[in-house]
């Protein structure tokens, strides 16, 4: 009998922050697609600083990841 674990989508994930811990996504959603972010694409910056100091990457109109203070100094 194989012991594999069960594979977790991000659906589900995304799904169980919303409904579990109450994390509000449209409202991060609606953070990390900001005017600032888009300008920042269309003007070919790899990167937008969050209020949080954080930087969004973004790369061909997404916002690809989000990068920990400690990682941004690593590409910078």
């Amino acid at each position: 009998m194989a012991t594999n674990p069960i594979h977790v989508t991000d659906h589900a994930i995304v799904r169980y922050m919303e409904r579990v811990y109450g994390i509000d996504i449209e409202r991060i959603r609606a953070e990390l697609s900001s005017p600032t972010a888009a300008l920042a694409d269309r003007i070919g910056a790899p990167f937008v600083i969050l209020s949080s100091g954080h930087r969004a990457a973004v790369r061909d109109g997404c916002v690809v990841t989000v990068l920990s203070k400690r990682e941004r100094r690593r590409l910078l």
